[in-house]
């Protein structure tokens, strides 16, 4: 779901395991904000300042010149525009590719790699919260290859 909505119980005690779970979850992790250019969408997501970001050359990463870094779902909420939001899928669409209807840019999209969490652009984040960025080269040409032999990124989208 865009809205990052997830509620984990319905009794008594859920307020109490939500602060336990936000407590441990986001340690070290600050809240970005961001969005499209127009300003029609806007979302806030908690990651690391230092962000590890993929540079994929796969054909629609290559043609976007898509940058991306990975969140779980429950660490990403969109603040407005859902109804701005417009999807492109090809292949096997299992990526869900989302941007905004007016002004074209993507800021998050949900990838092939982690169809449980969600692909950030760093550079559609607001200023200031960044404190630095890891580059790193993924060979999406060769997509199932590059995702066997990635240790680690499936595990991002993890909470």
């Amino acid at each position: 779901s865009f809205l990052g909505q997830h509620q984990r119980c319905d009794h008594k005690t859920s307020a109490f395991v939500v602060v336990l779970s936000f407590s441990s979850e986001y340690r070290g992790l600050v809240k970005h904000t961001g969005g499209c250019h127009c300003g029609a969408v806007r979302f806030e997501v908690w990651a690391s300042p230092d962000l590890h970001v993929f540079n994929c050359n796969c054909s629609i990463c290559t043609k976007k010149q898509n940058r991306h870094f990975i969140v779980p779902a429950s660490r990403f909420k969109l603040l407005k525009g859902a109804e701005n939001l417009t999807t492109y899928t090809f292949n096997t669409h299992c990526a869900q590719h989302t941007f905004c209807k007016t002004c074209g840019v993507q800021s998050f999209y949900t990838p092939r790699s982690n169809p449980d969490g969600y692909g950030i652009a760093p550079h559609c984040l607001d200023d200031g919260t960044v404190h630095s960025i890891v580059l790193e080269d993924i060979n999406g040409k060769e997509w199932e290859k590059a995702m066997k032999e990635h240790k680690t990124i499936r595990d991002m989208s993890k909470p």
